[in-house]
């Protein structure tokens, strides 16, 4: 499988509860204002710019597509440069379809989401409180503020139980809406996958039909629904 978007779908948006660490430095009211943000919203819809870093070549991996969502974690992840990629999470089923190479993979939507993924982040389904030591300064910050430099409110996540796919994080959040606009994790080897987000609108009608996917006569299916 390649480098894909689904290649760090297995490493790590925002729930908080009120029995763990605050952020240190925080906005006392941040992690209330995300947490009522992604509890009222029922769908929204955003164009993706995908950077997929290599620490040791230097290489940067640029894609760029479409997300939708719909309440309660449905989520269609549609790269359309520079090669086709379809992400369907259904109610119980996801696909992750290769149309270059007539091949999906097919996993089970719970298994994915359990783990501290990228996913979980844009769906509202990780408990930022819980999972992590939060800060919003740190040795760097200004570097991570001057790179984004769109005046979001930057939060470093330490997760409390590091994985391999998922060491460090960063959020970018509006501060006066608490929507999630910008997302960086860093691997175990300083490798990094970062989503920013534009074109963000919310409450928009979305068809059932784009959560359901079909695979195309023909190609490949890879079962891991028995994986995990």
């Amino acid at each position: 499988m390649k480098a894909t978007f689904c290649s760090f779908f297995f490493v790590t948006l925002l729930c908080f509860s009120t029995v763990c660490t605050a952020a240190e430095g925080a906005r006392s009211d941040l992690p209330d204002l995300i947490q009522n943000k992604y509890n009222e919203m029922k769908t929204f819809q955003a164009d993706f710019v995908q950077e997929l870093t290599n620490v040791a070549s230097g290489a940067v991996d640029v894609r760029k597509g479409t997300i939708r969502f719909s309440q309660p974690s449905l989520v269609r992840w549609e790269t359309v440069e520079p090669e086709k990629e379809i992400l369907v999470l259904g109610k119980d089923v996801a696909w992750d379809y290769f149309a270059d190479e007539d091949l999906v993979f097919k996993y089970r939507v719970g298994a994915l989401l359990d783990s501290k993924t990228i996913l979980r982040f844009l769906s509202g389904k990780a408990n930022i409180k819980e999972d992590f030591y939060i800060k919003t300064e740190w040795d760097g910050a200004d570097a991570v503020r001057k790179k984004w430099g769109k005046g979001y409110e930057v939060l470093q996540l330490t997760p409390k139980h590091p994985e391999p796919g998922m060491v460090q994080a960063y959020i970018g959040v509006e501060p006066d809406s608490g929507l999630l606009r910008q997302v960086m994790i860093i691997d175990f080897y300083g490798n990094g996958n970062e989503i920013m987000l534009s074109n963000v609108r919310q409450g928009v009608e979305l068809d059932d039909g784009l959560f359901e996917f079909v695979p195309p006569e023909g190609v490949q299916v890879e079962d891991n629904t028995g994986a995990y």
